[in-house]
């Protein structure tokens, strides 16, 4: 089942329409959704290795704009949907003694949130019923997600078709450990 999954996968990323896809995805995991785009951005660099940067760049600009819409639904719908997709996560009772501290360390929580494998929405929505300071909260998330997503392009640029071989041999092992960091994100949020 992994190895079909996987090569659907390749088989979109070297879809002419590949792009649109994984800016669709970006946004949608900044607020709602839990897949991250590097499921997708991995493969569409291993299909086009030529055309990674510009992947980076989609996946970029299309999770700071998702970043944007879960501050806005954290700014504006907290008391409706913010609340259901916090308490998904485990963060309400929480959230109070948070939100002080939070809008003192902004910026380095979202740069923080941006980069690693921790959910990047739980931060989006924080920041914007905290009223995390909008331009601040922009410009980590573009130095953050820049940054995420620009390295994993470097990384499959320079090793494309060395991991392309080590992705399709170990390919059920990459999978538990991309389930386990994802996992042990969502693990470390709810007992935070």
């Amino acid at each position: 089942m992994l190895r079909r999954a996987y090569e659907w996968m390749m088989r979109l990323a070297a879809h002419h329409r590949a792009g649109w896809a994984l800016a669709v995805v970006a946004f949608l995991e900044s607020s709602v959704f839990p897949i991250p785009p590097d499921a997708l951005l991995v493969p569409m660099g291993l299909a086009n290795r030529h055309r990674v940067w510009t992947y980076a760049a989609i996946a970029t600009i299309a999770s700071v704009l998702g970043g944007m819409a879960g501050y806005a639904i954290g700014y504006f719908l907290y008391d409706t949907v913010g609340q259901a997709i916090l308490d998904i996560y485990g963060m309400q009772e929480k959230f109070a003694t948070f939100t002080q501290w939070y809008n003192d360390n902004g910026a380095a929580i979202v740069l923080f949130a941006g980069i690693t494998p921790f959910p990047y929405k739980v931060i989006t929505i924080a920041s914007g019923v905290t009223g995390l300071d909008l331009l601040t909260f922009t410009a980590a998330s573009v130095v953050a997600r820049g940054l995420r997503f620009t390295l994993l392009a470097a990384l499959l640029w320079w090793f494309g078709p060395a991991a392309r071989r080590i992705l399709e041999r170990y390919l059920g092992w990459i999978t538990l450990a991309f389930g386990l960091l994802l996992v042990g994100g969502f693990l470390l949020l709810k007992y935070l």
